[in-house]
């Protein structure tokens, strides 16, 4: 058992090392773009579940250990049942929580899943449903976290979170639809794979490496609480997004656009997703202050950078990343590019593949 238990280890390590090094990986629980449908929201759920390798290896966990498919359907609908009340609550309540510490626990579920696994099956499942449902209230506050990131309008609130959920389930759906057949097929194919307990091992060994990953590349962000009220960053007011966009599937054309010409919002709403920063500027702006803005935004130096301008907007300009806003009365060029900067060195706004 040790011996399978240490190659499990390994093959785990190897698998989530490399899952991890790729950009963004850690952070499963990204929810890119923005709708205006309530279709459009059960598109999102459905996609952020089925990119959410740290869910999806959970209910592959509970899958390993429940044995039965009547049995792997209670718990399943647990954790289904765990995730859908927090993340309703939370979203409607306005609950903001720090997501980083969330995304560990989430991870270290998997810990837990591989140990029981590697002692064999409980005796009695009522108490690891408990946890099951334990560990599904957990992950619904992830999702609701990244969920109110999106920046959902006060109007239509419950249908949005409701399709959002919706997507989330059918998302599962699949995934264990999908968990059943590859696991059918590797089996025939690959004798190995039999021993349960290696699954088991790798669960461990992933659980403990994304935590671990996490918690080092926060850079702190797991023990700081999450900033409630606006900061100020040079001339710029710094707050939580509330900015939504439409979603897209295409980048735009060109990353500036000139005040008279149309904004494609549904291609800001699809880079959003994959960390660019969005400036919007008022199309009345002097000339002398375009110029700067224009400069900073096309400066391949940047970073991922997008603007164009914002017909209504009050504000001189307002840059937007996929987490928060900075809005500024005049044109701060100092102040965005901080703010950019400050985003670019945050893990979460490394794109998703």
């Amino acid at each position: 058992m040790l011996a399978t238990a240490r190659r499990g280890a390994i093959v785990g390590a190897v698998v989530t090392a490399t899952m991890l090094a790729l950009p963004g990986a850690a952070w499963a629980h990204g929810v890119g773009g923005s709708s205006e449908t309530i279709g459009g929201f059960v598109w999102l759920g459905t996609k952020h579940m089925l990119a959410g390798w740290d869910h999806l290896l959970f209910v592959g966990g509970i899958l390993l250990l429940a044995g039965e498919i009547r049995r792997a359907a209670k718990l399943i609908s647990l954790f289904a049942l765990g995730h859908s009340v927090t993340l309703f609550t939370a979203t409607v309540a306005d609950w903001h929580v720090n997501p980083v510490p969330v995304d560990i626990v989430v991870a270290l579920s998997l810990v837990f899943l591989g140990l029981v696994g590697l002692r064999g099956r409980p005796k009695s499942w009522t108490w690891f449903g408990g946890v099951v449902l334990a560990f599904g209230l957990v992950h619904g506050l992830g999702l609701a976290t990244r969920l109110q990131d999106v920046g959902l309008p006060s109007d239509g609130l419950i249908p949005r979170v409701l399709a959002f959920n919706l997507g989330v389930e059918i998302g599962q759906l699949i995934a264990v639809v999908a968990m059943f057949m590859i696991g059918d097929v590797l089996r025939h194919y690959i004798p190995r794979l039999r021993d349960v307990r290696l699954s088991h091992g790798v669960l461990v060994a992933a659980g403990v490496v994304a935590a671990a990953v996490l918690a080092v590349t926060s850079g702190g962000e797991a023990l700081r609480p999450m900033q409630a009220g606006a900061q100020e960053q040079g001339s710029c007011e710094v707050r939580n997004r509330t900015e939504t966009f439409p979603f897209g599937s295409s980048h735009p054309m060109k990353d500036f656009f000139e005040p008279g010409e149309t904004v494609p919002a549904t291609s800001f709403g699809h880079v959003i997703g994959d960390g660019f920063v969005i400036v919007n500027y008022r199309p009345d702006l002097p000339t002398d202050q375009l110029a700067q803005l224009r400069a900073f935004v096309t400066d391949p130096t940047a970073g991922r950078v997008v603007g164009g301008p914002a017909p209504g907007q009050t504000e001189a300009v307002k840059a937007v990343h996929a987490y928060g806003t900075a809005a500024c009365d005049t044109v701060d060029v100092d102040a965005v590019r901080q703010f950019t900067r400050d985003w670019f060195a945050d893990p979460r706004s490394k794109p998703v593949d």
